[in-house]
């Protein structure tokens, strides 16, 4: 943030916080995108313009069946990535979510830390009863990582992505709300 205004810490943990994306972080939601890492791992093949990222985060903000909003680490305000809870469907109860976390920050277990705040936003306060992600199989720590979260896998979309010359599975994964509450509700 670029004035001396404290941003709003929506959800808290012990090292990061989750919070809404205004229109005054368009350049960093931008330069972001541009992670060579990042996206490699979330099979980003699109380029962005600034202009397109602003019309993106103003529509976001207006729209019921997401929730997206930056990771923060708690001691600096620095932004260092992004998850998103999406397609929210109130009827069926369900959702899925995505994280991204700077190449630089991978590997600390902010992302950890970030999606059990996340899931319980979903479960807790939008009152979903399954939450879903996608991961792609090039990608095993991050299946390790949601496994260690308690999601489950239920499939497998054979060559589901092309990325960098070759074919790549899709990896379907979710979590229950009575199994996320049995792991994280005291």
């Amino acid at each position: 943030m670029k004035n001396d205004s404290k941003p709003v810490r929506l959800l808290v943990g012990d090292r990061v916080y989750l919070r809404p994306l205004s229109l005054e972080d368009t350049e960093t939601y931008f330069q972001q995108l541009f992670d060579p890492e990042v996206r490699r791992l979330t099979g980003t093949t699109r380029a962005f313009t600034k202009e397109g990222i602003q019309r993106y985060i103003d529509g976001k903000s207006q729209d019921s069946s997401t929730v997206l909003l930056f990771i923060c680490l708690k001691d600096t305000d620095e932004v260092i990535g992004d998850i998103a809870l999406q397609d929210i469907d109130p009827i069926n109860r369900n959702c899925n979510i995505r994280i991204a976390v700077e190449s630089k920050y991978q590997g600390k277990g902010y992302g950890t830390e970030a999606m059990p705040l996340m899931l319980d936003y979903g479960f807790g306060i939008l009152n979903m009863h399954r939450i879903e992600l996608e991961v792609f199989s090039y990608n095993p720590r991050a299946i390790h990582v949601y496994e260690k979260l308690g999601f489950k896998q239920e499939g497998i979309q054979r060559d589901y992505l092309y990325y960098n010359h070759k074919y790549h599975d899709c990896i379907k994964m979710s979590i229950l709300e009575d199994e996320f509450r049995e792991l994280y509700v005291k």
